[in-house]
């Protein structure tokens, strides 16, 4: 049988979310459960795939569309164009995954000045009809010939000023007439020709703007953020409409089953009277709480309340609704898993298993890990804010604590962050546009927009704070300042913003650090309980391997002996040890360091408290501790007896064409063993000591080998350190044990690990270091070209930030097949910016590693994802 591309909503259901995308299949299920949803049907992720491919619509799909263009005209009774009966339809996209505010939506498509005087003369509400004309003709402009909204609503502005009024609802039907011919010739001007009249002109126009909004930059970057494959592509749903601005019986409104910021079971949402969707999600006027419905509509908003019971029940998950109000009569649009706060989530999810609903496995599988960090972050510190005054107030709309310096623009966010700059997006409402200076911005202000506004909506889906709808800014946008609580604000102007409670304040407030407790501790015990994947840290120092223990890790995965040398009073030693002309100065340079290192490696013990702990032995090449300051090289000169110029000669001696592949790891201890025998007496040292301590804990060290890409490197340089640990272990007559092993980073390591296994007791992946060998990229300079390769498809995310699971990873899985049958005993772990991916961990899981590391404050997300990647393989 031929692909079938079109879907009547009546022919699918909720399963089938990858062909019919989110929103179709919902409308499809909640067709087949009896709520009233104004019918259509659905052009599947398929056909969307197969205009990419063809470079437009094909003939085959064009004729099933126009096939289900004449099922639906049977289904409503109307036709498109129609005199008597005229068919008016919604062209909305729909993603399998939820993608709120990227993509592109139409109204009132089917309008033409004849149908325009047919609808107003038979519902005898001309002002309605022209309001829907002039819509359509803004959002087509917009959406399908990309004219700018702003001419539009210049033209608006202009007309309410001439009117003298402040609301769009206050034109009335000839002054909305008279707009729409404005609209239409600004769009002649801009385009060149006369506005469609034929609706299916329009249609084929409108189905085709949706496909192409799947490839426009703001959906781009949302995937990439969201790990959503361009391959997936969009559906398109054709909806006959149901009209919310016909007067005052009719309105349309956003609502949640549960609290979106904080999870609290009650109805939440947004109703605007006379208005249709885009005006409450676009934040144009600010709409009313839900609960005013029931005054004004007291039949429709009973029925919403059992239709939402309904959806809860039936989908066993917080809902996230649009409706219409036609006549006093309810019409649903779309309902959806809603987008949450990782506090909403946590308490939702808990709440489902308390109630039924769910159970611990379905808990703990439902909640994104990458939110999760948001909860990690710092909040206002209480004694701080009780302090503070509030100089204005907006809503709640995504919870958590934003100060830095005010930016106008998306742009302003995005360079003054790449300076190193905090700062808060102020607007008077976001746009889609905005997406890359919300995430650069430590949190959003907006002046206008509810709490399911397009800024409300991306935030919580990103975990950045936000604060919407404070209208008593008074905004100059144009100037770059605004005026608050009796305040002119500028550019660069701190201000801190609390997204749970609204409220602003002038200037910088303290912040403290998250806790984990109440509902974030139940899920993540359970997720303990479900995941077999341990966590461990990366950490150099006490505090932040104290702040991992907290949140969960479980020993040390890696630790970067290298920033211990940095500091002031051991840098001089390292550079003597530099310059040194024999072996006998370096190892007397080195003698000043050992002990530092030691006290380091003891205060590392500590804080595990007998928990694993990998220390990675030096591995940047050696000129990145040589000094560059003229001053810095004088008093080195001075110390070492030698002229500036002997200096200046030994620092030139270092440098490389390419150090990343260079002098450096197992390099530096083959070429200067002294370094790696210092290393391991201050290891073996440090646990003897702890040992005697605390001879209740297990302290096995575990000294990891790195960059070795040949099993004699790692022979040479184990010798050195098993013979040193031997020595030092005798002396003391001590019984510790240690084990040697090495990272895995070059590809030649992973090519040869049966070889490498013999000799080592564990395999660490050091993902950051093996993706650039494997690619070929440097790490540090790729990210100026990736973004032309993301431009154009060759990839869909950061190599370094998401693990290559086709290339890096069937290295990673091979090693581990070589390794594992020579070496039984085998432990193996990675420790790349990778190991707090979700998508990575959960690979991490399926080839069979034992571990992940990642930095502190990923130790949680990495906890979930491991949780939810043992769950996954269950089923």
């Amino acid at each position: 049988m031929a692909n079938k591309y079109c879907y009547l909503f009546s022919e699918g259901n909720a399963n089938m979310r990858e062909l019919l995308g989110g929103k179709g299949a919902n409308l499809a299920e909640m067709t087949n459960i009896g709520l009233p949803v104004p019918q259509g049907f659905t052009i599947t992720t398929e056909a969307c795939t197969q205009y990419y491919e063809d470079g437009g619509i094909s003939d085959e799909i064009m004729a099933e569309i126009n096939e289900y263009i004449v099922k639906m005209e049977g289904i409503t009774g109307k036709k498109f164009g129609d005199k008597e009966n005229p068919l008016l339809v919604s062209v909305r996209s729909g993603a399998r995954a939820s993608m709120p505010g990227m993509m592109d939506t139409i109204l009132n498509l089917g309008l033409n000045e004849t149908v325009v005087n047919t609808i107003a003369e038979k519902s005898n509400n001309p002002r309605w009809a022209w309001d829907c004309y002039r819509r359509f003709i803004q959002m087509y402009s917009d959406v399908v010939m990309e004219v700018g909204k702003k001419y539009f609503e210049e033209l608006i502005d202009e007309m309410k000023a001439k009117k003298g009024v402040t609301q769009d609802v206050e034109l009335n039907a000839d002054d909305l007439k008279e707009l729409a011919g404005q609209f239409k010739a600004e769009y002649k001007a801009k385009i060149g020709k006369d506005f469609p009249d034929d609706p299916k002109e329009q249609l084929i126009g409108a189905i085709k703007a949706v496909f192409r909004s799947w490839d426009n930059p703001r959906a781009n970057v949302y995937r990439r953020d969201n790990d959503i494959p361009f391959s997936w592509g969009t559906a398109v749903n054709v909806q006959s409409m149901a009209f919310g601005n016909m007067g005052d019986d009719c309105g349309t409104g956003v609502a949640f089953t549960r609290d979106p910021a904080t999870g609290e079971k009650k109805l939440m949402g947004e109703f605007l009277t006379n208005a249709q969707g885009e005006d409450v999600v676009a934040g144009v006027r600010t709409p009313m709480p839900i609960q005013q419905m029931a005054e004004t509509f007291p039949e429709a908003f009973a029925q919403f309340k059992e239709v939402c019971q309904t959806l809860e029940n039936h989908y066993h998950d917080m809902q996230d609704m649009e409706f219409t109000v036609e006549n006093k009569k309810l019409y649903m649009l779309q309902t959806r898993n809603g987008k949450r706060t990782a506090q909403a989530a946590l308490k939702i999810a808990c709440d489902l298993v308390d109630e039924g609903m769910k159970t611990e496995q379905e808990a703990v599988a439902m909640i994104d890990p990458r939110n999760l960090d948001t909860l990690l972050h710092p909040q206002f510190d209480t004694k701080a804010l009780k302090a503070a005054t509030p100089i204005g107030k907006g809503l709640g709309a995504s919870p958590g604590a934003a100060c830095g310096k005010i930016v106008f623009t998306a742009d302003d966010a995005v360079e003054w962050a790449a300076k190193g700059e905090k700062v808060v997006l102020v607007r008077l409402e976001t746009s889609p546009e905005d997406i890359t200076g919300m995430k650069a911005a430590q949190g959003i202000l907006t002046v206008r927009g509810g709490m399911t506004s397009h800024a409300a909506v991306v935030a919580r889906g990103m975990g950045e704070c936000c604060v919407s709808g404070c209208g008593d800014i008074k905004m100059d946008e144009a100037n770059k300042k605004f005026e608050l609580g009796g305040k002119t604000f500028k550019e660069g102007d701190y201000i801190s913003i609390d997204g749970t409670t609204g409220n602003i304040y002038d200037g910088v407030i303290a912040t403290v650090d998250a806790q984990i407790a109440g509902e974030f501790g139940r899920i993540m015990a359970w997720a303990d309980k479900y995941r077999t994947l341990k966590v461990r840290t990366n950490a150099d120092t006490p505090a932040d391997a104290k702040k991992a223990r907290e949140l969960g890790a479980e020993g040390i995965g890696l630790c970067r002996t290298e920033h211990m040398f940095f500091e002031a009073d051991r840098i001089a030693a390292f550079r003597e040890m530099i310059c040194a002309d024999t072996v006998e100065d370096r190892e007397a340079a080195l003698a000043k360091i050992e002990p530092m290192q030691q006290a380091d490696f003891e205060a590392l013990y500590e804080a595990l408290e007998g928990c694993p702990v990998t220390i990675r032995f030096l591995d940047p090449p050696l000129h990145e501790f040589v000094p560059t300051e003229e001053a810095d090289i004088k008093l080195l000169a001075d110390s070492q007896g030698k002229s500036v110029e002997d200096i200046k000669n030994i620092i030139a001696s270092l440098h490389e064409f390419n150090p990343m592949m260079g002098h450096r790891g197992c390099r530096l201890a083959v070429t200067y063993p002294e370094i790696a025998a210092m290393q391991t007496k201050a290891v073996i040292k440090a646990a003897i000591n702890v040992k005697k301590k605390h001879a209740d804990w297990t302290v096995k060290p575990e000294i990891m080998i790195p960059l070795v890409g040949d099993v004699k490197e790692l022979k040479y340089v184990k010798k050195v350190v098993v013979e040193t640990a031997d020595a030092v272990i005798k002396e003391a007559g001590s019984n510790l044990e240690y084990e040697v092993g090495t990272m895995i980073e070059i590809p030649r390591a992973a090519l040869t690990a049966d070889e490498i296994a013999k000799n080592a007791d564990f395999f660490c992946f050091g993902t950051n270091d093996l993706t650039q060998m494997t690619y070929g990229f440097s790490r540090d300079d790729a990210g100026k070209f990736l973004g032309a390769y993301y431009d154009k498809k060759i990839f869909e995310n950061d190599p370094f930030a998401k693990l290559d699971q086709a290339g890096v990873g069937k290295l990673m899985e091979m090693a581990i097949k070589l390794g594992k049958p020579v070496n039984p005993k085998l432990h193996c772990g990675i420790c790349g910016e990778h190991g707090g991916d979700p998508t990575s961990v959960e690979f991490c899981h399926k080839i069979g590693l034992d571990y992940v590391s990642c930095s502190p404050f990923r130790v949680p997300i990495a906890r979930l994802a491991a949780a939810q990647a043992a769950i996954a393989d269950k089923k």
